[in-house]
């Protein structure tokens, strides 16, 4: 089963006032906050990332795979994703625990081989 677009619409919602973005992620999708991936949204549930945040501030998740094979996340229950201010707390303390993520490395481009004629 995948999450619904209004799912997605609904968390960006109740996270609104905070630097976050979603993206789809291998058919779910991945949920960003200060360029940290904090968590995923699969099956129309949000789960945060574990890190080194207070276990109080995430307390009342229950620690579940957010999709098969994967390892365990917060999965945040209905009654805590329509409490705004415990939602808002919870995404950013877990992005403030993250380390920031490394610079992605650039290839640089090889020249292209010269093709040998002379066109004058």
């Amino acid at each position: 089963m995948s999450t619904s677009k209004e799912t997605v619409a609904y968390i960006e919602d109740q996270l609104d006032g905070l630097d976050i973005r979603t993206t789809r992620m291998f058919g779910e999708y991945g949920i960003y906050c200060d360029n940290k991936v904090v968590g995923f949204i699969c099956d129309d549930t949000l789960f945060i990332k574990p890190s080194p945040v207070d276990p109080a501030v995430l307390e009342g998740t229950v620690m579940a795979p957010a999709y098969p094979g994967s390892k365990d996340y917060h999965s945040v229950p209905g009654d805590l994703l329509e409490h705004r201010e415990w939602l808002h707390t919870a995404i950013q303390a877990t992005a403030d625990a993250l380390p920031v993520p490394a610079p992605k490395k650039t290839t640089a481009k090889r020249p292209r081989p010269s093709s040998g004629g002379g066109g004058v």
